[in-house]
């Protein structure tokens, strides 16, 4: 569910008191490991964490007048969830944050890079918290621009191989 709400303050305080309190605590951690140079803001209706244009003149590839995503944090219809598009382009950090989240003991309910949950016990916070902390906004541009590069298209007659 895509929020209408311009600012986190206004997301935050349409959310039912039980979804609010347990997106402000994932939310606390986030914000408590974000490195420096990332930004807090509304992005695609729920709370963006992103690489401000600042940084990162070209944006999203996808939309480069929004800012490079690289976490999210979102009440849904059915669940919570927070979007670690910091864990989705780089298989090695994706394995290590799933290792580390079931050495918790928590069930890990996980598509590409979206963590569902329904309430704040199913959460590994500190799990969480260490993976936003281990990408710097440079490492993670770097991710980024490896993970979206394309094959150069050949134009012309290709030679033939002998």
């Amino acid at each position: 569910m895509q929020s209408k709400a311009a600012t986190v303050k206004e997301y935050l305080a349409e959310l039912p008191a039980d979804r609010r309190e347990t997106i402000e605590s994932v939310r606390a951690v986030i914000l408590k490991n974000l490195p420096k140079g990332y930004a807090e803001g509304m992005q695609y209706g729920m709370i963006g964490y992103f690489v401000p244009h600042s940084i990162y003149p070209s944006g999203y590839h996808c939309d480069p007048k929004q800012p490079l995503p690289f976490a999210s944090l979102a009440s849904q219809k059915n669940h919570m969830a927070v979007y670690m598009f910091c864990i989705y382009s780089d298989g090695d950090v994706a394995e290590r944050f799933k290792d580390e989240w079931l050495a918790t003991g928590k069930k890990l309910d996980m598509g590409k890079s979206c963590v569902r949950f329904k309430k704040l016990e199913d959460v590994a916070l500190d799990v969480i918290g260490r993976a936003v902390k281990r990408m710097p906004v440079k490492k993670f541009i770097e991710q980024y621009e490896t993970a979206t590069q394309r094959p150069v298209k050949r134009t012309g007659p290709r030679k033939k191989k002998k």
